[in-house]
Formats: structure tokens, sequence, C-alpha cells
């Protein structure tokens, strides 16, 4: 019975010594301005990023990976003999699961297409890293390929994650908003509550920067109430923020966070700074 490898792309965020030590392997999504369009993973100062994104009038363009990028990492890993779980950002706004599932007929002539499996997440960012942990968590314990999907599965169901940006104004730009584009007839100056979840699914408006975090509170709370005790936060540009909540998610639900990080550009463009989440999962889900 063949080991499961995970691999992922670029925009789960998780901190990169955690995905190197949970042995998470990853394909890059690009992202830039006119010309200059590089790998994400190249992008290592994300301040200077931010700082464009907020300064300059024309918006970067991202894009998924190509399917050799794909072959490019999983056929070493078939090669030494594993079976591969690729995990992936939600298709209902980016296309790299339908170029991964893609790479993966192209494997079929040689008879390794079954020894691989693509799975939509439905989800992205701290949400990605969570069902990435779990999965690497089953794979680790020496679940076999369809085990692993269906611990993936499994999580996604339980799984919650909110986030609220500082204005509507990048995913408008961006024209990543989904069900949140009724929100655009009125004022973008809202502190919107967001679900990254097939799609960008609106979950509350709230008036100030100081609501907004209250909320993220009362979320952590309803995380702790369903047993959702594998916690994670993200943010952009906002460190501060997130400690914060981070005290707060240390008394509602207990113990360490999995993870804390910054979301990186492709994602980022679409928000801007400003964010901050929270999510959780059952611990018991990386058992």
């Amino acid at each position: 019975m063949a080991p499961v490898a995970i691999v992922s792309d670029t925009t789960h965020y998780l901190p990169r010594e955690l995905a190197d030590r949970e042995r998470i392997h990853q394909v890059s999504l690009y992202v830039g301005w006119r010309d200059e369009s590089r790998r994400e993973s190249d992008v290592s100062d994300l301040a200077a990023f931010y700082e464009r994104l907020g300064s300059e009038p024309e918006t970067p363009t991202t894009s998924q990976p190509s399917i050799g990028d794909f072959l490019a990492v999983w056929e070493p890993l078939l090669e030494q003999g594993m079976d591969i779980l690729s995990v992936h950002l939600a298709g209902g706004i980016s296309g790299t699961c339908e170029a991964a599932r893609q790479a993966r007929d192209m494997l079929t002539e040689r008879g390794l297409s079954e020894r691989v499996q693509v799975l939509d997440g439905e989800t992205g960012c701290g949400g990605l890293g969570l069902l990435l942990l779990a999965a690497a968590a089953a794979a680790s314990n020496g679940a076999q390929l369809d085990q692993v999907a269906e611990r993936v599965r499994e999580t996604r169901k339980r799984m919650k994650v909110w986030f609220c940006v500082d204005t509507l104004e990048y995913l408008r730009r961006g024209g990543r908003i989904g069900k949140a584009q009724a929100w655009l007839g009125g004022t973008l100056r809202i502190k919107p509550i967001l679900a990254l979840e097939y799609e960008i699914t609106p979950v509350e408006r709230v008036r100030t920067a100081k609501r907004a975090f209250e909320r993220m509170v009362q979320y952590a709370e309803e995380l702790a109430h369903d047993g959702l005790d594998g916690w994670a936060i993200q943010h952009i540009q906002a460190e501060e923020q997130a400690q914060r909540l981070a005290g707060h998610c240390r008394e509602i639900i207990g113990g360490e966070p999995l993870f804390i990080s910054e979301v990186g550009p492709v994602i980022g463009t679409y928000t801007g700074p400003g964010l901050i989440g929270v999510g959780g999962i059952p611990r018991t889900m990386l058992g």
C-alpha cells in the first residue's frame, strides 16, 4: 500500500516551516503587474507588495498554475512510489482546481491517473490550510488515498471560517466579489464580514473596525460552542489585531493556535490590507 503525499497550491498561506514539517507540497499561482508576473511563492516582501497595491491604480493580475506546473510537482512524488491527494483553492474563484484535473488527465496514458486524486477544497487561505493539516495527519498515520480524501471531506463539513475586510473596493476592482455583489449598491464604507466557500459569500455588514473585531471574537465563541477547538488566525498587514484576536481565542477556545499567518498576494489582491479572519476544525481531525 502506497504512502500518500499531500499537495496543494500557494493560497493556503500556512507558515512555511509548518507546511514543510507536515510535508505539504505546493504548486505556485502567479501574480504581478503588467509584464512582471511571477510565482507567488517567490514574493517574499509582503509589506512592499501591499504598499504598492494600495498606491497603484492598476490592479495586479493573478493566474492559476499551468498543467506543467502540476506535473513538475507530482511526477517526482509518483516516481518515489507515492499516491497523491491534491487539494486546491475553491473553484468558484479560481481555475486552479480545474487545471489540476486537466493535469491528472494527462497522466492517464501512462497509467498513473488513478494514483492522483484532485479535490476542490471549496475554501481558501486559512480554511485550505486547516484541510491540509487534517490531510497530512491522516497520511502520516498510514491512511490510504481514499481514506485521506474522506478525512478532508469530513473536515470540510465541520470547518467554519470567517473573515472581515477593511473595504469592498478590492473585491470590486478584482471582480471576485461573488454573492457579496448585492452590497455594492450602497456605500463601500462598511466593514464586510465574509466567508470563502465555493465563492466569496457575504455574512454580515458592520460599520466600524471596532465592531468588526468584536464580531470576530463572537465567532470565536461560536467555534468553542461547536467544538471546533483546532483554531487558526490569518491577517493581511494586521499583525497587532491578529495577536489581540489570538489572545481572546486562547481564553474562549483554549490551547494554542494551529497557526497564525499572513495571507499572500494572490488572495490579498482581491481583499486588500486590513483583513483578519478566524476559523476552526475539531482537533480530533488531526489525530
